[in-house]
């Protein structure tokens, strides 16, 4: 497990090519686009470079372009938007084939004192009282094309627990309302940004799955075309990618093939961490 944590770092570890310009790669086993959450971690690892030590990201607010090519390599272009005396604003573009597909803004912060206040955590099962995403995927291989087997088994980074056992197969209505506990599998170092960086990575994996929730169907049965469309996030509070967290989600409304989500993250003592929105193309095929 420890190697899957090593490669992900290894991914976000952006190769600086020119001032201000980065260049990331993709796994070798992604599938025909690149994960929407390695290009958002991606490119908050080129904005986290050219800032000052002591401030670290806030919020961002992303805009997926056009579908990531995992066969060449994605070039992050960093705009110093500015340097303030308590914030620091970046703008990023990742490029690939000389065409954007991706931008970002984001927005970092000196930590200083002042008003707190959160929501609670929802009372839901601990990840210990709860199977890995791993044996419940076990469960169900048989019924997975073959040659899909070997990538909807592998090991995979982050750790997921849900709450709502997932739909594979067996689609049925219900609400539009997710909780899943998710972790890093091995331990990261203290380096803030980079857990920030792994939380980004992370937060995609399962936000866009709640706005199909009441619609009785799944990923699997072919029956939707999906895609994020843009991402924003907000960092509250100090926390470790490497501990427990809860992803609180929902998708309040899904219209015009598109689905909108929300998510909270709390740490396993119910410290509101981070906020994530999401709205995402649910097309019917």
């Amino acid at each position: 497990m420890p190697g899957q944590v090593d490669d992900l770092l290894k991914l976000l570890n952006l190769e600086p090519i020119e001032v201000n310009l980065f260049r990331g790669q993709s796994p070798a086993d992604s599938w025909q686009r690149v994960f929407g959450g390695q290009v958002i971690g991606q490119a908050l690892v080129a904005a986290q470079r050219t800032v000052d030590d002591g401030r670290h990201c806030h919020s961002l607010h992303a805009y997926f372009i056009r579908p990531g090519d995992p066969k060449v390599p994605i070039v992050y272009e960093v705009d110093r938007a500015r340097d303030g005396r308590s914030f620091t604003t970046r703008r990023v573009i990742a490029i690939q084939h000389g065409k954007q597909i991706f931008n970002m803004a984001a927005s970092f912060h000196a930590a200083e004192a002042g008003f707190d206040h959160q929501f609670p955590m929802p009372d839901v099962p601990g990840p210990d009282d709860l199977p890995s995403e791993l044996e419940m995927r076990a469960a169900v291989i048989d019924r997975v094309p073959e040659h899909m087997r070997d990538r909807f088994l592998r090991p995979r980074p982050i750790e997921l627990r849900f709450v709502e056992p997932p739909s594979y197969f067996d689609a049925h209505k219900r609400e539009p309302i997710s909780h899943v506990w998710f972790r890093a599998v091995s331990p990261m170092g203290d380096d803030v940004a980079l857990h920030q960086c792994v939380l980004a990575y992370a937060s995609d994996m399962t936000l866009l799955d709640t706005c199909i929730n009441p619609h009785g169907v799944t990923w699997m049965d072919g029956t939707v075309q999906s895609a994020s469309l843009d991402h924003a996030m907000w960092f509250h509070r100090p926390f470790r990618a490497d501990a427990w967290l809860l992803y609180a989600q929902d998708a309040p409304s899904a219209s015009s093939a598109r689905g909108f989500n929300r998510g909270n993250i709390f740490t396993a003592d119910g410290v509101l961490i981070a906020s994530v929105t999401q709205e995402g193309l649910i097309r019917p095929r």
